[in-house]
């Protein structure tokens, strides 16, 4: 006999904006101290449990013992050095959390170990830590929720005793003055955007703290951290379209800020300090940024001259600045080139047909080689030295894959779609070697599309335990990212948003018609705004895809965006559109997963949260999943699986979260397998 899923209550909430009136009867579900909603989630868990995971279970173990086995029993990341010492972090065998390092004249100094801090914890994330200029305390940021709400604290590293001061509710920023006792914070409010930087003296009470700067303007977050120089203290008030700085000599943290430049409506800019000036990476006059010098003192843009001017075909996306050189990082056609900037120009060449280079750990100013790190969808993530004296790349490591992983037995390949309105979309894949394209293979294609943030093609050694089981793995680039430059992000954003569900389903559909997969052995997955991207493709097209994975998934658009209380609401009305302006409501009425969920047939789907989820609240996929029983007309699974201990990122640890990856990863197989007993 069939388990009979949890049917949540109904509960009818009038939202009426601009004359227009929306029944929403599973708005309870925003009570996160409410008994019924916990025991609704649990029976949803319980249920998930009864119809998946014990079938499953054994398939489960299996996929997370590859994973794990893949993965090195210790590992130890490549040095690098800054102010007299040799920094590094490495695992110890058997521990979930990182031991961070250094030495000096050979002698290992442990500055934190995360296993200890972490304890019995169910969820423990360090974020940012920083050592003093004097190299004598380090400050580091902590969260133990899952709400990405991180608690400062301080270690003396010469006693390795801990501080009394402890500071809760930051970021997690962390900037030292040159003093060795003040460090600025950002502090964040009850909608978990950081709006005031504050400055604290060690060893005052954290109450005597002085407010250095409030962002009242609810669009903005703020940022507070030093100069790789250890010159300056910046402070970055950040909307989607606008940036500010304010900046302060670091050997005077009692003096003020001075502004650098005031904040221009829909004007990027993103500053660092080299000897006598500042270089600017900005899109001030330039769609696609361009770099800018300024002098220390006449910081304001009349004052910006052009370095490197802007080009509509490449995409300038960073700066990474030492004493005597730079180097941008820039976008090509969607692939990543590395410029060093000493005197001439050159670029680093690279060889595949797809893959990704970025920045590493550059930390030492006066560093006469680049760190930079490369990868492809076959590729572990390499890391390489590049030397300007020289002019040569040293591999400095490798990412380890236990077992017998060659790449030369894995192809990878960058495809182009043309979508509905003309536009080439870019796809990368990899699979086995020896796949034909024959329509016989099953295929996984991922996407995110929101934010301006690619979707790089890394390596990631889970899913082996796919490729070998003859999958395809596929990015669709679509717009909403900004792969292809700036034009890219803004063709899928605010009104224009719908591009980007419209270039997955091209792409969706592109796949199938050239054989790559076939419409019963399609599969798609995203995640966070990807998970809109899933909710809104599944009522567009829920015939297209065998089944979806949707992580975190925002899908109550309109109504989150109309309660400015939610966190980071207001900081994303410059992504999707203020729903309170008629023209955007109905916009986004017209494409938001939940309000447009109808009778029809869905897939199969996973949709997966967290109960602490500071990013996406755990009631949406809760509310969605809730509709989906109510209206969907099919009997294939539907399975809301919560974390009741975890926030947006999931489970915290070395090995842990792997365990969700081996639950979808079953999740694909096991429709697989439904079907071709």
């Amino acid at each position: 006999m069939n388990p009979i899923p949890p049917k949540a209550k109904k509960s009818d909430h009038k939202i009426t904006v601009h004359g227009h009136t929306r029944i929403d009867p599973y708005f309870w579900l925003n009570q996160r101290e409410n008994k019924e909603v916990i025991r609704y989630l649990k029976d949803e868990n319980k249920y998930t449990q009864t119809v998946f995971n014990e079938g499953t279970s054994e398939l489960q173990k299996q996929l997370f013992k590859e994973i794990k086995g893949r993965i090195p029993k210790t590992d130890e990341d490549v040095p690098y050095f800054m102010r007299g010492y040799e920094y590094y972090s490495r695992y110890d065998e058997g521990k979930e959390y990182e031991v961070h390092c250094r030495k000096k004249d050979d002698r290992e100094e442990i500055i934190l170990d995360e296993n200890e801090l972490a304890g019995e914890l169910p969820y423990f994330d360090l974020g940012d830590w920083e050592v003093s200029p004097d190299n004598q305390l380090v400050a580091f940021a902590v969260d133990t929720v899952s709400r990405r709400k991180y608690t400062l604290r301080f270690k003396n590293l010469a006693t390795g005793s801990y501080f009394e001061d402890e500071i809760p509710d930051t970021s997690g920023d962390i900037a030292w003055a040159n003093d060795n006792k003040t460090v600025f914070y950002a502090q964040k409010d009850d909608t978990l955007r950081a709006s005031k930087v504050f400055k604290h003296v060690l060893g005052t009470p954290v109450s005597q703290d002085e407010l250095i700067f409030h962002e009242e303007d609810a669009a903005f977050d703020l940022s507070v951290f030093k100069s790789k120089s250890d010159q300056y203290i910046f402070l970055s008030s950040e909307s989607t379209l606008s940036t500010e700085y304010q900046i302060l000599d670091a050997d005077q943290p009692n003096s003020t800020f001075r502004l650098f430049q005031q904040r221009l409506n829909d004007v990027e800019y993103h500053i660092n300090h080299q000897g006598n000036r500042f270089l600017i990476r900005t899109n001030y006059k330039a769609e696609n940024f361009r770099v800018m010098e300024t002098s220390l003192s006449e910081t304001e843009t009349e004052h910006w001259k052009e370095l490197i001017p802007y080009d509509p075909k490449i995409f300038i996306e960073d700066l990474e600045v030492f004493a005597n050189f730079f180097c941008v990082q820039e976008k090509h056609n969607g692939l990543t080139q590395i410029r060093i900037v000493n005197q001439g120009e050159k670029y680093i060449p690279f060889e595949e047909e797809d893959y990704y280079a970025f920045f590493d750990d550059n930390y030492d100013y006066h560093s006469t080689f680049l760190r930079f790190g490369y990868t492809s969808l076959k590729t572990p993530a390499t890391i390489y030295d590049y030397d300007l004296k020289t002019d040569q790349r040293v591999q400095r490591k490798q990412q380890e894959v236990v077992g017998s992983y060659t790449q030369e037995d894995y192809e990878t390949r960058r495809i182009y779609v043309t979508a509905r309105d003309g536009v080439e979309v870019p796809v990368s894949m990899v699979y086995k070697k020896g796949y034909q394209p024959d329509g016989s293979h099953p295929l996984l294609l991922y996407a995110y599309g929101s934010y301006g943030i690619n979707m790089e093609s890394t390596f990631r050694s889970p899913r082996i335990s796919l490729l070998d089981r003859g999958f395809v793995f596929a990015i669709a680039h679509i717009r909403g990212g900004q792969e292809l430059g700036r034009h890219w992000y803004e063709d899928g954003k605010l009104l224009k948003k719908k591009n980007t569900f419209y270039d997955f389903i091209d792409v969706a559909e592109s796949l199938i018609q050239n054989n790559y997969t076939s419409a019963d052995r399609i599969f798609a997955m995203g995640g966070s705004a990807g998970g809109l991207l899933m909710g809104a493709v599944l009522n567009e097209a829920p015939h297209l895809f065998k089944g979806v994975i949707a992580a975190v998934p925002f899908v109550d658009v309109v109504t989150t965006m109309l309660d400015d209380s939610i966190p980071l609401t207001t900081f994303e009305y410059d992504e999707w559109g203020n729903p309170n302006d008629k023209e955007y409501y109905e916009y986004m009425l017209s494409y938001s997963p939940y309000d447009r969920v109808k009778k029809q047939d869905y897939p199969a789907l996973l949709i997966t949260t967290g109960l602490h989820d500071s990013q996406v609240q755990y009631w949406e996929p809760a509310k969605w999943v809730a509709k989906l029983r109510d209206l969907k007309t099919d009997d294939n699974l539907l399975m809301l699986w919560t974390q009741m201990d975890y926030g947006h990122g999931g489970a915290s640890g070395r090995f842990e979260p792997y365990k969700e990856t081996a639950m979808e990863y079953a999740f694909l197989l096991h429709l697989l397998e439904k079907d071709n007993p």
